[in-house]
């Protein structure tokens, strides 16, 4: 079975017109970059991925992840995370309320769960935070958070859609390092789309470049 994640020939078309065409693998521990200007067709790429595609266009080619052809499969059977623009943690839940929501269903029993998620919080320098509201987090604080929510659902992909482009010049290093190297670390195939050459500079793997510019 091959390892990763790969874009068989992926072609996706609105109409006539073809808006993203990539064949490329990703190896467990690689990251590969798609950069491109506005409309030059990335988030319909991510999209493609998660299964989310927009039924005006149309998908060619396949997805394939450890092996397993996902082209086909509803967002939540095919075991790829994703981490956006924005957090996106829930307000009305804690901190672990909050973390709660990416526990694989597997894991059962109140106490092994709230012993996982206290030790998911310790692995990013965030113990005891739990109980706290997301709003009282900080900028960096909820960017871990929402990067070991991802984690914790155990997924076998990781797509990065820009996570980083709304953090600060100190603390997008520091984030981005600790997003690279969890991944890394767990053996994930990483997607990365971003506008930021910086980014892609730190991903160190191969730059794939999306040129249409409308979408």
């Amino acid at each position: 079975m091959a390892e990763g994640l790969v874009l068989e020939r992926l072609r996706i078309t609105q109409g006539d017109t073809e808006m993203v065409a990539v064949d490329a693998s990703v190896a467990p521990g690689e990251i590969l970059t798609v950069m491109g200007p506005s409309g030059s067709g990335k988030s319909t790429l991510l999209a493609a991925l998660t299964g989310t595609l927009a039924p005006a266009f149309t998908l060619g080619g396949r997805i394939l992840l450890d092996g397993r052809d996902i082209t086909a499969l509803p967002p939540e059977a095919r075991r790829t995370g994703i981490l956006f623009q924005d957090e996106l943690l829930f307000p009305h839940l804690s901190v672990g309320g909050n973390l709660a929501f990416g526990l694989p269903p597997a894991l059962k029993g109140r106490a092994a769960r709230r012993a996982r998620i206290e030790t998911a919080l310790a692995e990013i320098g965030m113990a005891g935070f739990a109980p706290r509201d997301p709003a009282t987090l900080s900028g960096g604080q909820k960017a871990r958070v929402a990067l070991m929510r991802s984690l914790l659902a155990e997924p076998r992909a990781l797509l990065l859609d820009e996570p980083f482009s709304r953090l600060d010049a100190g603390l997008r290093g520091q984030i981005r390092t600790l997003v690279f190297e969890r991944a890394q670390s767990q053996g994930l195939p990483v997607l990365l789309v971003t506008h930021d050459a910086a980014d892609a500079e730190a991903a160190g793997g191969r730059v794939i470049l999306l040129g249409r510019r409308d979408d």
